[in-house]
Formats: C-alpha cells, structure tokens, sequence
C-alpha cells in the first residue's frame, strides 16, 4: 500500500474501531462529498442504514446539513434516528417508493430492484449512486479495462442506465478507492465527535469462518471485525 493512501489513527478510539473505519467512511466520504456534492437542505435517502456503510453515510449527510431518509428493520428505527437519520422506512412492512419523492441523491448499496425503485424516488436531476452494481462505462474507463471488458460492462449497466435516462436522473457505480488525504478529513471528523465508529461485534482472526457467517446472516449494526490476538 501506497504511504499516500494512508492516515493517522483518530485519537480516542479501539484498533477495533479503527480498522472499521476505512472501507465504509470511504465509500460514503466518495458518494456524498466527492460524487454526490451534498450540501444544506438537500433531500438524501441511504439504504440499510444500520449496516457498516449506512451507518456512517447518515451521520456524514446529516453533519453536511442533508435531510436523511434511510431504510432499516423496526428493531434498528431508534438507531438510526440516533445517528441522525430524520425519515425511518422499516423496509419489512413499507415501500420506500410510495413514501419518498423527489429526493436529490439516493445512496444504494442493495442493487437490483431496489436500485430501480431508487430511480423513481429522485426528482429530476437527481444522482443515484450504486455500490452493489452493476458497474458502469464510466467505472471500467476509470479501471483503465480491456475493450471487451468495457462492452460487457456496458451491457451489464445499459437497462438501469437507461432507466435512469427517461427519468431524467443519473446512475453512477462506486468502487471505494484508497484515499490518505480523505481518510485524515474523515478522522479528523471522529476526533471533532461528527463521526463514531459503529463496531457490531469482533471476533479473533482465527474465527474468521464464524465471521464471516455472521455477516452473510445480515442485521448486524455497523461492521463487524476480525482482531489479531497478541
């Protein structure tokens, strides 16, 4: 890894905390800030809002002034609203499309159907930005890939993207980047108490099976974390 890639720990905070940090406040610091540009008063809806990227992609729209919706189980409502979530949609009993409209950004990390659905929630102009796919053409230029490679890739992308074309908003794919300077700006948020870390549980790396489990079975707040036991 790149020395450039890399930051200071946040004062005040676990290695455990720590090491949840960077693959989740990158995603979100990358779709909200750097592709997103949200600010003040704008309409922002993120989905699984209690999970590792949601957790931290709410509390960063909220502190740079968004009104945040999110999608979680009635069990994590109160959560969410903890972490500065102004709209709860329990997505087991209610359809975010018939609820919300005419938001600005919508941040996806499910993909499929509800990427979809999250196109007809925009107002015109709107950005949607997916971190489960499907990969767009601008992704695979970015990746430097082969031209076969970047066909598939606009196959794959073309439905949504067209989608998104006759409502008049954009769809964007986001593979998080490693980003030293953004990464000192986001720890810099932690130790201001703008951002916390939300660690669900750890495991020791030998356990990394149970881990892993864990997380596939889903509903875990925050991330979950595998520790190097000295």
């Amino acid at each position: 890894m790149a020395e450039a890639d890399l930051a200071l720990i946040p004062d005040g905070i676990s290695m455990a905390e720590a090491a949840s940090l960077p693959l989740v406040a990158l995603t979100a610091w990358q779709a909200l800030v750097e592709r997103g540009h949200v600010g003040p008063g704008q309409r922002v809806l993120i989905h699984a809002g209690a999970g590792g990227v949601g957790s931290i992609a709410i509390q960063l729209a909220k502190h740079l002034g968004a009104i945040v919706a999110t999608t979680a189980s009635a069990a994590n409502a109160d959560f969410v609203r903890e972490l500065g979530a102004d709209v709860v949609i329990d997505y087991r009993a209610e359809d975010f499309e018939k609820i919300l409209s005419e938001y600005d950004f919508v941040l996806d990390s499910l993909g499929g159907e509800n990427l979809e659905k999250s196109l007809r929630v925009l107002k015109p102009g709107g950005l949607a930005i997916g971190i489960s796919g499907p990969p767009d053409p601008a992704f695979a230029k970015r990746m430097g890939l082969g031209v076969m490679v970047r066909l598939a890739v606009a196959v794959l992308s073309r439905r949504i993207r067209r989608q998104a074309k006759r409502l008049g908003v954009t769809y964007e794919f986001l593979f998080m980047r490693a980003d030293g300077e953004q990464l000192s700006r986001i720890a810099t948020l932690v130790d201001e108490g703008v951002l916390r870390p939300v660690v669900a549980k750890t495991y020791p790396f030998e356990q990394i099976s149970a881990a892993l489990a864990d997380l596939a079975s889903g509903g875990s707040r925050g991330k979950i974390v595998a520790t190097l036991e000295s």
